[in-house]
């Protein structure tokens, strides 16, 4: 019993340990909100209605079977069930039987349903499939600004070492009576600010990283965080091909088209079936049945009557509509709208799509252009960066004049960074539509 505590206390500590230094990587977060979202579950319930759904077309296919039975007791003039006769007396008499009904024909509406159920569970299926699709999305677009905002606060870390040594130098010179002391209560007063900003982009880190955990659904945001990955620019190879391709791509295999247009074979399906109300039904019916009554003349007991008042019976029956209410009429004008508006939507859903997709074509573009920019922007920063250096250094430039172009050269830093990642994002998007995964 000892060993069994002492096994199972290593176990929880083993687990409690794997999950604080535990540092997921892109594809675990993906994977792990795909399997447990909210939305994503629902939309799951959704694929086990359709199937439920479909059992009960395939149910009507099927005869039904009912027993029944009834005791009843009997004062004045009632009919015997035994002799069929009117009896003024007073007695009790027991009926049970059994029978089974079975459609045959009902303008194929049994069949429409079937198939109706059929095309739904495939909608539930595509459903699902663009719900992992946003889920995923969403938490790619977590996870990168994440590595954004830990990058951001690299670059201040690096830029705060800077400051700090020029503190070092400034207090050199200072004391050698090349520089005034103004100049060095300016680095000063630019640390303390470093240190601020330090502080607040470590506060976007917690933030960003309590945002993702709440899309995983997961409560320890304390010890929660990523692995510190590093993504560098994917090849544009996507965007070398023409928008119209892409776009081509996007309608064959997005699920937003997928689901616009089983909507639409669902819509003609129901007006099928609203057509078959037209229609005569035929079904078909057999049963069995007996009965015991407390005064048989005859004196049998209660097992000789079953066994002796029994009979069997089968038809069958036709059933013709000729007027109800424009009931079934209205029903069919119905679904005609509904093909109409199932048509529209399938349209709308591909214009839709293919300004979503020529809007991600371009901000892709755009996106890579801004990169490229502003990484030409760092380059110049770095090298006025470096020329402010040596001035200062030399004392040709003052502290303040100094601390600007180090700021100017952080913010080209982070703006690099941000473009960096901007345009991760949006070329995921794109190639999402193209059909390449997103991981």
């Amino acid at each position: 019993m000892r060993n069994i505590i002492l096994t199972s206390l290593i176990a929880v500590c083993t687990l409690s340990v794997f999950s604080q230094n535990k540092k997921w990587t892109l594809e675990e977060a993906v994977a792990y909100a795909i399997e447990n979202n909210i939305s994503i579950k629902q939309s799951e319930l959704e694929v086990d209605q359709a199937e439920i759904q479909k059992d009960d077309a395939i149910g009507r296919f099927l005869p039904s079977l009912n027993a029944s039975g009834s005791i009843n007791s009997n004062t004045g003039a009632n009919i015997n069930p035994v002799t069929n006769s009117f009896e003024n007396t007073t007695f009790v008499s027991f009926t049970t039987g059994f029978q089974s009904n079975l459609t045959l024909f009902d303008g194929l509406r049994n069949i429409r349903q079937y198939q109706r159920a059929q095309l739904d569970q495939i909608a539930a299926q595509y459903r699902l499939g663009q719900m992992k699709d946003d889920i995923s999305l969403f938490v790619a677009n977590a996870y990168l600004q994440i590595l954004f905002e830990k990058e951001n606060l690299k670059i201040i870390q690096s830029q705060i070492q800077i400051t700090k040594d020029q503190l070092q130098r400034t207090n050199e010179l200072v004391d050698a009576g090349v520089v005034p002391r103004g100049d060095l209560l300016e680095i000063k007063s630019t640390l303390a600010s470093d240190e601020q900003r330090i502080v607040r982009a470590e506060n976007q880190i917690r933030i960003a990283l309590i945002n993702l955990a709440q899309i995983l659904l997961i409560k320890d945001y304390e010890n929660f965080d990523i692995a510190d990955a590093e993504y560098e620019v994917p090849l544009n190879t996507i965007m070398e091909k023409p928008v119209a391709e892409v776009v081509q791509v996007a309608k064959e295999s997005r699920f937003e088209i997928k689901i616009a247009e089983q909507n639409l074979d669902i819509a003609e399906k129901d007006l099928q079936i609203a057509r078959g109300a037209y229609y005569p039904t035929l079904s078909a019916f057999a049963g069995y049945n007996t009965r015991w009554a407390d005064n048989d003349f005859l004196g049998r007991d209660f097992i000789s009557q079953l066994y002796e008042n029994d009979g069997t019976f089968f038809g069958a029956q036709l059933q013709v509509p000729i007027f109800n209410g424009l009931g079934v009429r209205n029903n069919v004008k119905r679904n005609k709208l509904n093909i109409e508006l199932a048509n529209y939507r399938k349209e709308q859903a591909e214009l839709d799509l293919e300004s979503n997709v020529y809007q991600a074509y371009t901000d892709a573009q755009g996106a890579l252009k801004a990169h490229e920019a502003a990484i030409a922007a760092e380059e110049a920063q770095q090298l006025a960066y470096e020329y402010s250096q040596e001035r200062f250094e030399v004392g040709i430039i003052n502290s303040f004049e100094f601390s600007q172009a180090l700021s100017r050269f952080e913010n080209a830093q982070s703006e690099a960074i941000r473009t960096k990642y901007d345009y991760i994002f949006k070329l995921k998007l794109l190639e999402l539509y193209f059909g390449v995964a997103l991981y």
